[in-house]
C-alpha cells in the first residue's frame, strides 16, 4: 500500500532533473519547464481531491490498477513529446498520479495514529525519492539521457499497478458528517485545508528560488547543490522526529513549532548571508518542513472528525505546492528574488493564525 503512494508523488523529487534534462535536448523552453512543472503539480492536486474520490472507497484495486497503468502510458508517452505537448502529457501524468496519493491517504486517516503513518509516509517517500534521483543520475541519465528517466518511472507506475491488485477491494466507511453536505467537510474542516494550502504555498514560495537567493548572495556555484542535498537530509531527520514524536505531544504545538522555525529562515535567507549560514538555514528550513508536514492530518481531522478533510489534504497540499512558485514568480524582479521571501513570510502568518484560530475554538 505504502509502495502506491511513494509511486504517486516521485515526480516531484525526480522532475527538476528529467525536465532540465529535456530543455538541454531542445525539447522543452527555460518557460515550458516551469508550466510542466506546475501543472502536474496542479493536477496532481486535483487527481488527489477529485479523481481518486471518483473512484470511491469500494473501488480500490480498479483506482490502483487503472492509475498505474495510465501513469506508464503518460511516462512512456514523454519519451517523444516535444513543447506544448510535453507539457500536456505531464499535466495529464499528475492526474492518476494524485489518485494514487488518495489511496494511501484512505489507509493514513483510517489508521489509529493517522500522525504517525503521516510522518512515516513522508519520510519514506522523501528517501524514495533521494534514492531514485541517485540512482537516475548514475546509472540512467549519462547513458540513455532523459528519456531512460521516463522509461524507468514508467516501470515504477507499472509495478505500482501490480501492488494495486493486491491491497484491499475497499476501505471501511468513514463518519458520517455533523455538518455539511453529505460527502464534504465541514465549514472547520473547510479552513484546515486552507491553512494546509497556505503552509504548503509558503515552503514553495521560498525553496523554489533557494538557487537564485544563492546566486544573488555571491555564494560559489555548488551552494545550491550542496543546500538540496543537506536539505534532503535534513527532511528526512525532522520527518522520523515527528513520527517519533506522534501522539506523545499535541499536534498545534508540534506545527506551530516546525512553521515558526521554517519562518524565522525567512530572516536568514533575506539577509543574503554568507555561503555557511545559507547552508545552515536549509537545513533547518528542511527539518521543519517535514517535523510539521505530519501534523497536517491530525490538524484536519480535529478539524473536521468526519475524515473527509484529511481525505481531501493532499490535494489542499498539492494545490499549494503549485500555487506558491506561481504566486512568487508574479513579484520577483530579475535581479532580486527577495519578495519570494516576502510573500512566503506572510503566507506563514496566514498558516499560523488558521491553525490557531481552530485550536483555540475547537470542541473541548
Amino acid at each position: 500500500m505504502l509502495w502506491i503512494g511513494i509511486v504517486g508523488v516521485l515526480f516531484p523529487g525526480v522532475g527538476p532533473l528529467l525536465l532540465g534534462g529535456l530543455e538541454a535536448a531542445g525539447r522543452l523552453t527555460a518557460t515550458e519547464i516551469g508550466l510542466a512543472g506546475m501543472a502536474e503539480l496542479a493536477a496532481m492536486g486535483i487527481g488527489a481531491a477529485v479523481l481518486g474520490p471518483a473512484f470511491g472507497a469500494k473501488r480500490l484495486r480498479l483506482a490502483a490498477v487503472a492509475c498505474g497503468c495510465f501513469l506508464a502510458a503518460l511516462n512512456l508517452a514523454s519519451t517523444f513529446a516535444h513543447d506544448g505537448l510535453l507539457v500536456l502529457a505531464r499535466a495529464a501524468a499528475g492526474l492518476p498520479a494524485g489518485a494514487l496519493i488518495w489511496i494511501i491517504t484512505g489507509m493514513i486517516v483510517r489508521s489509529p495514529r493517522p500522525d504517525r503513518w503521516s510522518g512515516v509516509y513522508l519520510t519514506v517517500q522523501t528517501l524514495a525519492q533521494l534514492i531514485v534521483v541517485s540512482a537516475l543520475t548514475i546509472f540512467v541519465i549519462g547513458h540513455f539521457g532523459p528519456n531512460g528517466g521516463f522509461v524507468a518511472l514508467a516501470a515504477l507506475a507499472a509495478s505500482a499497478a501490480l501492488a494495486g491488485a493486491l491491497i484491499p477491494r475497499a476501505w471501511a466507511a468513514l463518519p458520517q458528517a455533523e455538518d455539511g453536505p453529505k460527502g464534504l467537510p465541514s465549514p472547520r474542516g473547510w479552513v484546515a485545508l486552507l491553512a494546509v494550502f497556505c503552509f504548503q504555498a509558503f515552503i514553495l514560495a521560498l525553496w523554489i528560488y533557494a538557487e537564485p537567493l544563492s546566486r544573488q548572495a555571491g555564494h560559489p556555484a555548488t551552494t545550491a547543490g550542496l543546500a538540496f542535498s543537506i536539505s534532503l537530509a535534513a527532511q528526512v531527520v525532522g520527518g522520523s522526529a515527528a513520527t517519533a514524536l506522534a501522539g506523545r505531544t499535541s499536534w498545534f504545538v508540534s506545527l506551530t513549532l516546525g512553521v515558526v522555525a521554517a519562518a524565522a529562515c525567512l530572516v536568514a535567507f533575506a539577509a543574503l548571508p554568507p555561503a555557511a549560514a545559507f547552508l545552515a538555514a536549509s537545513g533547518l528550513f528542511g527539518f521543519a518542513w517535514l517535523f510539521a508536514s505530519p501534523f497536517l492530518t491530525p490538524l484536519a481531522i480535529e478539524a473536521d472528525p468526519s475524515r473527509r478533510a484529511a481525505l481531501l489534504g493532499p490535494g489542499a497540499s498539492l494545490l499549494g505546492c503549485a500555487a506558491g512558485p506561481l504566486l512568487a514568480a508574479l513579484i520577483v524582479g530579475e535581479h532580486d528574488v527577495r519578495p519570494a521571501v516576502w510573500l512566503a513570510g506572510g503566507l506563514a502568518i496566514a498558516t499560523l493564525a488558521l491553525i490557531s484560530g481552530l485550536h483555540l475554538t475547537r470542541h473541548r
